[in-house]
């Protein structure tokens, strides 16, 4: 059996942090609307530190800077595997 995941609008999810900020318990607010605990604390987390449920905003400067840096590593061994495939071609020739 599959499980079918469930797509809340942000809307809904504010909704859902509200009522958590407003006192209501973390486990009152899962039961109410049918929704897993982890997933009610894991939206008002994420909506309290950047006001926004999406990974990429909730990220620190030295998580992003991180991130930049594997691409650009990943990236110039690209370049430099092409540099080899070029520099075996040539010295064919």
């Amino acid at each position: 059996m599959s499980k079918k995941s469930n797509r809340y609008t942000d809307e809904f999810k504010e909704q859902i942090v509200s009522l958590v900020n407003s006192g209501k318990s973390i486990s009152e607010v899962a039961i109410e609307y049918n929704i897993s605990k982890s997933t009610v604390h894991k939206w008002t987390h994420s909506y309290n530190n950047s006001s926004s449920f999406k990974a990429k905003d909730n990220l620190s400067d030295a998580e992003k800077e991180l991130i930049k840096a594997r691409k650009e590593i990943q990236h110039l061994k690209m370049e430099n595997d092409i540099l080899k495939q070029a520099a075996l071609i040539m010295g064919r020739k």
